[in-house]
């Protein structure tokens, strides 16, 4: 879907699932984020390293230095303006899909939450435990809650992972990748400058290529909600954020 004068930002999030934002950070808040991650060790279970990707599993928890850095007030903004002054992070991932990844993603909706202990709920299902870290599928209404900002410490576009997103698929509910009309649902690919970012819903359809430019693709992933769950089940990252 085409962006229109007459419709504003956050509309056209809802509308479409996703919008990206330049500008978010400097290059020097970028250099300073990329050195405290360099820094890190990276044999804990929370980190997953192999040829075509290395990924930090509750990202912030593992480098709670990095929060100051990552919500700068640009981005604090960009929460209260999207979602609201009660969300918070409930997951964060950092992705680095190296220069000559061959590592791709087909078209998939991110149906699972993370949290800290599996019990049975009615409508809670298939349930995962990785690395000692519950997950679960939870009711729509929660999923529909939920969006997701990803912080682009690399320029990123079709030749080195941007995602391909098809728009407005988020309003569908659950959306199987097999029953994809091609013949009514148009593709975007989601070019974002170095230091900006991508706001979307995890109902949207959504993949990423290989890379072909020999050109990396790091990212922060961030997801924020503003429910509590059921039943004493919690979050397993819940971490406030002081909006102001």
């Amino acid at each position: 879907m085409i962006r229109t004068t007459e419709m504003n930002k956050v509309t056209e999030f809802q509308q479409n699932g996703f919008i990206t934002l330049e500008n978010i950070y400097t290059k020097e808040e970028i250099n300073q984020i990329l050195a405290l991650i360099e820094s890190v060790e990276s044999d804990k279970p929370t980190f997953r390293k192999s040829a075509d990707v290395f990924a930090i599993r509750q990202f912030i928890k593992e480098l709670p230095e990095i929060k100051d850095l990552i919500f700068n007030e640009k981005l604090k903004a960009t929460i209260k303006e999207f979602g609201g002054n009660e969300y918070f992070v409930i997951k964060s991932i950092y992705f680095d899909k190296p220069e000559t990844s061959n590592w791709f993603v087909s078209y998939h909706q991110d149906l699972t939450i993370s949290v800290d202990k599996k019990q049975e709920i009615k409508n809670f299902t298939s349930w995962t435990t990785k690395h000692n870290q519950s997950a679960v599928q939870p009711p729509l209404d929660i999923l529909q809650n939920i969006f997701t900002i990803r912080i682009h410490l690399d320029k990123t576009d079709e030749n080195n992972g941007a995602l391909k997103v098809i728009p407005a698929s988020h309003r569908k509910g659950f959306y199987r990748p097999e029953n994809i009309n091609w013949d009514e649902e148009n593709e975007t690919v989601c070019n974002v400058e170095q230091g900006g970012v991508m706001l979307m819903k995890p109902l949207l359809l959504h993949s990423s290529s290989r890379t072909t430019n020999n050109k990396r693709r790091r990212v922060v992933h961030i997801e924020f909600s503003d429910i509590d769950l059921p039943e004493n089940l919690n979050w397993a990252e819940k971490e406030l954020v002081e909006l102001g």
